[in-house]
């Protein structure tokens, strides 16, 4: 038998991202997505429906446009799901049983979060009214004007609820005012709606959000306590209580989430996850997930219990819990749940999962025998044709004695006796975490013959509210010194790693970190920075979120201390940085702006350092999970062929032992 090759860049390509898992309301057929990348190099994504019992599924819509959201009827006749078949997305409608699609909406903007009417009379959604115009001076005058992911300024953009009649395609706008309202569902018996609203950002209330409930023909009424961030309500099948979930924000950006329960009856709220110190919600970072912190709420059709996905341990898993705050894990492993679709009645679940060495497909989960098999295989074939890199877990005490978790990846051509070179991938965030999910660039790293380490130091999520908290206000403190005691580790626990061939990258806060540990050590032959922050000074006024995240990250505000925010400033460094350094960034970056790059690689020059700036056009935060496929595999080219620069051969086991380490 032929040796299996690892994968490569361009097997970017021959992925196919399943996602978004639809139960029918008898149970017999799933809806899905399966988004790929056609001929043409561009995004592609259409609906499937799976035959539950015969587990044969077929492709139900067609063309190179984009379809997402499949969403039940609820007597299971008819299939709505989202299309920008004609630019924009709109809300369309097919049958369960084939035929043509039918366009709904008509929307300027297009809309978003298709959600049925429980008597299947009509549709809710989102849309954008915005009043930006070209060739027009645009007037500033609110704090939040951009966004990351928004080709345009948001500065007279606000997210609204719609609706649309199935009877007579009447359409009525059902939110009003300068505010941006999310997540709309009906109540369970459709006579009113709740959603969460988001409050003006003026200082003292960034990102503050609250729970409404609105009666048809009544007036909206605030249901959520909380002084903080609020998301996600969902009705209770009986109608009495309200779930959602939200932090005060304690610990800033850190907070951990909790569930919490709004009864309607006396109007009381608790919190049902006081005891439970994990994060709810999925915090994974990976490169072919989205970003996607929603727990997906879902009640048991008693409405007794929840069930909701939550971040621990470098996994995304499946919990329940009932009115009295009792967790049980229902589906549990060293894997990376990011979707699923429960049938109550059977105790099924159906999970869209990944692994470190499968990128995705759905499975079948019987939660009272705990038997499990897959029944999509849309990766199968591609995985069948290449070798993986199986990753190793570790764990290892700080400087300070703080555990740290992470993993390693072995050299897809790993032969004992022989020394690699060891690149250290630092995830952003920082409040994120990496974890048992399929990384493509670092299986193209492992196929270039390089080992791969990648951890979760302080500030990352899965550990508990403490360690998430940990590195606010100390970047480049605690968090440095964790992932230089990773490397260490490494270093002393396999002689396979070259100590004199160590390569570091990251992005937004890895990104950050990267800056950082080649302003304070001369290690690593050779380092990437990806969409970073070098100067807090100025990202303070240029990112879509700098006036909020600044203070609550690094712990001064920029007229109260601004030595702080320079002592946190890696280009402070810039003139103790000897590494040679690669400088990655999108044009169209409003998180982290292109600008920070800019400046890092003036200043670099000035000081005649060697490094190189590649920019991106066109590209926002999102590069490397979401943005355009042509420049996803520049981007890993770019890397790839900055380490192989700066990489020399391979030297044997016991050459390596006459170093010094």
């Amino acid at each position: 038998m032929d040796q299996l090759n690892g994968i490569n860049i361009e097997d970017l390509f021959n992925l196919k991202f399943v996602s978004d898992p639809q139960l029918s309301p008898d149970g017999n057929r799933l809806a899905y997505v399966v988004k790929e990348i056609n001929g043409e190099k561009k995004y592609q994504s259409h609906i499937h429906l799976l035959d539950v019992g015969t587990k044969k599924s077929v492709r139900w819509t067609s063309g190179s446009s984009i379809e997402t959201s499949p969403r039940w009827s609820p007597d299971g006749l008819s299939l709505l799901f989202l299309s920008n078949r004609t630019g924009k997305n709109q809300l369309w409608l097919i049958s369960s049983e084939g035929g043509e699609p039918e366009q709904l909406t008509n929307v300027e903007n297009g809309v978003s979060n298709p959600v049925w009417h429980p008597e299947g009379n009509s549709i809710l959604y989102h849309y954008t009214i915005t009043d930006n115009e070209e060739e027009k001076p645009i007037v500033v005058d609110k704090l939040k004007y951009k966004a990351d992911g928004k080709a345009a300024l948001t500065y007279q953009s606000y997210l609204h609820i719609g609706e649309i009649s199935l009877k007579d395609r009447e359409v009525r706008n059902l939110s009003e005012g300068d505010h941006d309202h999310v997540n709309a569902r009906y109540t369970n018996d459709g006579k009113g709606i709740v959603y969460a609203r988001f409050d003006e950002d003026v200082p003292g209330s960034y990102r503050r959000s609250h729970i409404y409930y609105h009666e048809f023909g009544g007036t909206p009424v605030r249901i959520s306590e909380l002084d903080g961030t609020v998301a996600h309500p969902i009705c209770s099948p009986d109608g009495r209580y309200v779930a959602y979930v939200g932090h005060d924000q304690t610990f800033g950006g850190a907070t951990y989430s909790e569930i919490f329960l709004y009864d309607r009856e006396n109007s009381t709220t608790q919190c049902l996850t006081e005891k439970l110190d994990i994060q709810v919600g999925d915090m994974m970072i990976s490169d072919l997930h989205a970003v996607e912190p929603s727990p997906h709420l879902t009640w048991s059709s008693n409405s007794e219990s929840l069930y909701f996905l939550a971040s621990e341990f470098g996994n995304t898993e499946l919990y329940s819990i009932d009115l009295f705050g009792n967790v049980d894990k229902i589906v549990e492993g060293d894997r990376h749940i990011f979707h699923y679709a429960l049938d109550d009645s059977t105790k099924d679940v159906y999970l869209a999962v990944s692994s470190p060495t499968h990128p995705g497909d759905i499975v079948r989960h019987d939660i009272n025998s705990l038997m499990e098999e897959p029944i999509t295989y849309h990766n199968e074939s591609f995985l069948n044709d290449i070798k993986v890199s199986v990753p190793e877990s570790v764990q290892f005490p700080s400087q300070d004695g703080t555990v740290i978790h992470g993993w390693l990846l072995k050299p897809n051509n790993f032969k004992k006796g022989e020394t690699y070179p060891l690149i250290l991938e630092i995830h952003g965030g920082p409040h994120m975490m990496y974890g048992n999910t399929f990384f493509h660039e670092f299986q193209v790293l492992t196929s270039k013959g390089y080992g791969v380490l990648y951890l979760n130091p302080r500030g990352s999520h899965g550990y508990g509210q403490s360690f998430v908290d940990a590195c606010r206000s100390d970047y480049g403190g605690g968090d440095y010194e964790d992932l230089m005691a990773g490397v260490d580790h490494a270093l002393e626990s396999y002689e396979w790693i070259d100590p004199e061939q160590l390569f570091v990258t990251g992005g937004s806060y890895g990104g950050f970190m990267t800056n950082w540990i080649v302003g304070n050590t001369n290690r690593f032959k050779a380092a990437v920075t990806q969409r970073s922050i070098c100067n807090w000074h100025s990202f303070y006024g240029v990112s879509d979120i700098g006036y909020f995240f600044t203070e609550g990250e690094i712990g001064a505000h920029m007229e109260e201390d601004p030595e702080k925010l320079w002592y946190h400033s890696p280009i402070r460094l810039v003139k103790q940085i000897e590494t040679p350094l690669l400088i990655l960034h999108g044009e169209r970056d409003y998180r982290c702006p292109i600008e920070q790059a800019e400046q890092l690689f003036v200043a670099l020059k000035q000081q005649n350092k060697t490094t190189r700036f590649v920019r991106f056009p066109s590209a926002d935060h999102n590069l490397s999970r979401s943005g355009d496929p042509a420049m996803r595999v520049a981007r890993l080219e770019q890397i790839v062929g900055w380490f192989e620069h700066y990489r020399v051969e391979a030297k044997t086991t016991e050459m390596a032992k006459n170093k010094i380490i």
